[in-house]
């Protein structure tokens, strides 16, 4: 089929969306593009049929999110949807001011590392590092390497000591985690009270249709072009004799393509005419682009 953009409502996992999506529209194969908790809301990319061979390729895009944060509450989770561990009396949360998040906040742009919180879906040793907290086993979690490339505040502190900010980051980055660690800076603990993600891989939550509005009789109005979700990689128009060697897995060489400038291990959109083909990799060492996945064939357009 190809690529539907779903704004997630809340309440409901990316794999409820994906379930919703193929009982809409009879497709065994769809998947989505990155894991929303129930709680948060916003772009969820979903592709069906040959399409979701695209998914992984958007999961290490960047992403923008809006998060609502309040101060002086702390808890296993890091966001509000489980019981207060800590909290701050309302006398000394009235010390804070907006220019203390501000300057905060700017300390957190740029390369860093971020310990992700103990309730995610990472793995350790195998096990689920959410199933080990349920169990009581808490453990080591390794730094991993991230970068906040823009962060703002969006609305001010209000009387109940809250606020909400916009923030891009790099992939493996959790705003659950981001959250806890302003509130350790401010030296008051912070749990986030709601996340919308708002933009991922240049896909915008305003193209995005909510998925409760969906049904069987109007969800093909919604069904887009695949490309659309990867026009972000460049791309390089084929010969007819190219596109049924790439279709039928065949490498291709790097002298006979255009353009003739590239970059080691770079993802290319492959075209023949105004078809989309599928995606190959740059090998510089054998002079050569490598299949990745064929989306459309040659010949007849089909998926």
């Amino acid at each position: 089929m190809g690529l539907i953009l779903i704004d997630k409502p809340q309440g409901i996992t990316s794999f409820g969306a994906v379930a919703r999506i193929k009982r809409l529209t009879g497709e065994k194969r769809v998947g989505h593009t990155g894991t929303l908790d129930p709680m948060a809301t916003g772009v969820l990319p979903i592709f069906t049929g040959r399409a979701t061979a695209l998914s992984s390729y958007l999961l290490d895009a960047d992403k923008t999110y809006v998060a609502g944060v309040t101060l002086g509450i702390n808890t296993d989770t890091y966001d509000i949807t489980v019981t207060v561990t800590a909290s701050m009396s309302q006398d000394k949360l009235s010390r804070y001011k907006n220019s203390d998040i501000t300057e905060v906040l700017s300390a957190f742009k740029g390369r860093q590392k971020q310990v992700p919180p103990m309730y995610s879906a990472l793995k350790k040793d195998g096990v689920r590092l959410y199933d080990l907290a349920r169990q009581g086993k808490v453990t080591d979690i390794p730094e991993r390497e991230i970068e906040i490339f823009e962060i703002e505040q969006t609305k001010p502190l209000n009387g109940d000591f809250e606020f909400e900010f916009k923030v891009k980051v790099s992939k493996g980055t959790y705003i659950r985690s981001l959250c806890n660690d302003i509130g350790i800076k401010l030296g008051c603990g912070a749990t986030l009270i709601s996340l919308c993600r708002t933009n991922t891989c240049g896909i915008d939550i305003k193209e995005c249709v909510n998925l409760d509005t969906l049904n069987s009789d109007n969800i093909g109005n919604y069904v887009m072009n695949e490309e659309y979700a990867v026009s972000h990689f460049r791309a390089v128009n084929v010969t007819e004799k190219q596109a049924v060697r790439f279709s039928n897995g065949g490498k291709l060489s790097l002298d006979r393509l255009k353009p003739d400038i590239y970059s080691d291990k770079e993802v290319i959109r492959v075209k023949y005419g105004d078809l989309f083909l599928g995606l190959g990799t740059v090998d510089l060492t054998l002079n050569e682009l490598a299949v990745k996945c064929v989306i459309n064939d040659y010949k007849t357009g089909e998926k």
